[in-house]
Order: structure tokens, then C-alpha cells, then sequence
């Protein structure tokens, strides 16, 4: 975790097997050894969108985030 927040790590190492950024909202996602709740990450951040610095978000940008 980074200051409270989950890291971008989840999300990068899954790129290759899902191809998209559009888990359903129950998705977890498991990362060495630990279940990553993927898919309610993703909501909540989409809903905050707003509040975002422009560095997580263009971070979340990178890896094809669809706002």
C-alpha cells in the first residue's frame, strides 16, 4: 500500500490475462498471495475521478483506465 491507497501493481500485473479494465465490481484479484478487491478499487476510484491528482490519474491513464 502506498499512503493508504492500493498501488497500481494489481492492475499491472493483471493487464496480460484480462485486457481490460472492466472487472465486475465483486472482482478480486488475487497478487502474491493476496486477494486484491479489483473490481470495487476501480468503481470507487472511477466515482472520485474529480478528486484524483493529475499524477494518479494519468498513472491510471497509462494502463487504460475507462473513465
Amino acid at each position: 500500500m502506498s499512503g493508504g491507497r492500493p498501488t497500481l501493481r494489481p492492475r499491472a500485473s493483471s493487464a496480460p490475462a484480462k485486457g481490460d479494465l472492466q472487472p465486475a465490481c465483486k472482482h478480486v484479484e488475487t497478487v502474491d498471495g493476496e486477494g486484491i478487491k479489483l473490481g470495487s478499487f476501480l468503481d470507487s476510484t472511477r466515482r472520485r475521478a474529480d478528486k484524483l491528482s493529475p499524477e494518479r490519474r494519468a498513472a491510471l491513464d497509462e494502463l487504460g483506465m475507462r473513465w
